[in-house]
């Protein structure tokens, strides 16, 4: 019994954290949805979506994450994130005439920072909890979507499709990984009481 809350204070993640990926897929539907079904790609229509996705996700990455995350290294780099994305996301809103330059140049700016910011949390967390995967994968995927942004010839159709499908990869991926991490803990929770309940001396062994 003395090993259960050792190992558990190695878990930096409060249970609900399983909500963060589930609200930050949330967000990324709406105008993952926009973009599909809007045939005007412009550069002030990418630059509107983008701000809003980018300003909604940045605080609701900040801010969720810095109530659900036990690590202060995690916490800090998840704020860090949150800052980087309501920074970009209020530019994009407050220049969204700003053309495609502008909107290649503050996308790509977004992910790398951002996408490196979360890959790194989940290179360091990897060694302790496996599900932490979740980070690497989604860190990854979003300094490529900036890569591939950036490497394109420019083109404001292509760039915001881009966009879109990359906002409907994340809404897909941290849907899942919301849910699957929701029942890592159902089932971690489970077996710790029943370890516990395996442990407990029986009361006809003490007569």
């Amino acid at each position: 019994m003395a090993d259960a809350p050792a190992a558990a204070g190695t878990d930096h993640r409060a249970a609900g954290y399983w909500t963060v990926p589930l609200v930050r897929a949330g967000v990324a539907v709406v105008p993952a949805v926009l973009i599909t079904f809007t045939a005007n790609h412009s550069p002030e229509f990418g630059l509107l979506v983008f701000g809003a996705f980018a300003l909604m996700s940045g605080v609701i990455v900040a801010v969720l994450s810095r109530r659900t995350l036990a690590d202060s290294r995690e916490r800090s780099a998840f704020l860090v994130q949150g800052i980087a994305g309501v920074v970009a996301g209020a530019l994009a809103l407050a220049f969204h005439g700003g053309g495609l330059g502008f909107f290649l140049y503050l996308v790509t700016v977004w992910g790398i920072v951002t996408g490196s910011l979360e890959l790194s949390s989940g290179i360091r967390a990897r060694r302790r909890d496996p599900a932490d995967r979740d980070w690497l994968v989604m860190g990854a995927a979003t300094v490529l979507f900036a890569i591939v942004v950036l490497v394109l010839p420019p083109n404001v159709v292509v760039s915001v499709g881009l966009l879109g499908a990359y906002l409907v990869m994340l809404a897909v991926y941290l849907g899942i990984a919301a849910f699957s991490l929701k029942w890592a803990v159902a089932a971690a929770a489970e077996t710790s009481v029943d370890s516990i309940h395996s442990a407990a001396p029986n009361d006809s062994d003490t007569q």
